[in-house]
């Protein structure tokens, strides 16, 4: 059963291991099917290189129960459930500790738009969210960690698809996308855009966003209905 929808998170898990994204068994990768009220997503604290389609858990979106497989799922499953529930438009979601995307998270840093690299898959700043608190780290952890991923974008009135991730607080990255391969897409983006500010600031600590005018330019032309960056599908 729902071996599209496993295949294609296990295949997505497979790509943070290949884009150097996660290392030992840090990071997961989920997709949801929206018509059968499902979730996939990797097996916790499974090695990636024994992990095989067979091992993707299903869970209902709306209870977080396994319905198909033995695996136990990831630890972070309720982030990822939140999110689904949150964000209809969204149908894959990632989490890794890439090395420069974590740093910004643990810094407490919003990732800049310094460029045009940028603004290809996020139209502005990667935010970060606030600090959860002692009784949300105690109480229901992983549920509160997406709690705080939705505070931060409804406070900020941010469309979902167009800052197709954040940094969670001390913690480490998350990004999604329209399906499972898209999320990873902008895992990557996140992490090279995250590198990239950092060695421009290395180079000169004046670096500036770049102008509003060049950040619209460079998403549009990829994204919603005036896009014409590709081929025609």
């Amino acid at each position: 059963m729902y071996e599209d929808l496993r295949e294609a998170v296990y295949q997505a898990n497979l790509q943070l291991v290949e884009a150097k994204l996660v290392v030992l068994t840090w990071g997961n990768a989920s997709g949801v099917d929206r018509q059968a009220g499902v979730m996939a997503i990797k097996p916790s604290g499974m090695d990636y290189r024994t992990m095989t389609a067979d091992d993707i858990p299903v869970l209902s979106l709306e209870t977080g129960e396994v319905i198909y497989g033995n695996r136990r799922p990831s630890s972070d499953t309720p982030t990822h459930r939140v999110l689904y529930n949150a964000m209809p438009s969204i149908g894959g979601v990632v989490h890794t500790h890439s090395p420069y995307g974590t740093s910004f998270a643990q810094a407490r840093h919003a990732i800049p738009c310094y460029g045009t690299t940028h603004a290809d898959n996020f139209h502005g700043p990667i935010p970060f969210t606030r600090d959860l608190t002692e009784e949300e780290i105690g109480s229901e952890y992983e549920l509160n960690t997406g709690k705080v991923i939705v505070e931060t974008f409804d406070e900020m009135w941010i469309d979902p698809l167009h800052v197709p991730g954040v940094l969670v607080g001390g913690h480490a990255p998350f990004t999604w996308g329209k399906d499972t391969a898209s999320a990873v897409e902008n895992a990557i983006v996140l992490e090279f855009s995250a590198m990239m500010a950092c060695q421009s600031l290395s180079i000169n600590p004046q670096t500036r966003p770049i102008p509003q005018s060049l950040l619209d330019k460079h998403f549009f032309r990829k994204h919603g209905p005036s896009a014409y960056y590709g081929q025609r599908k």
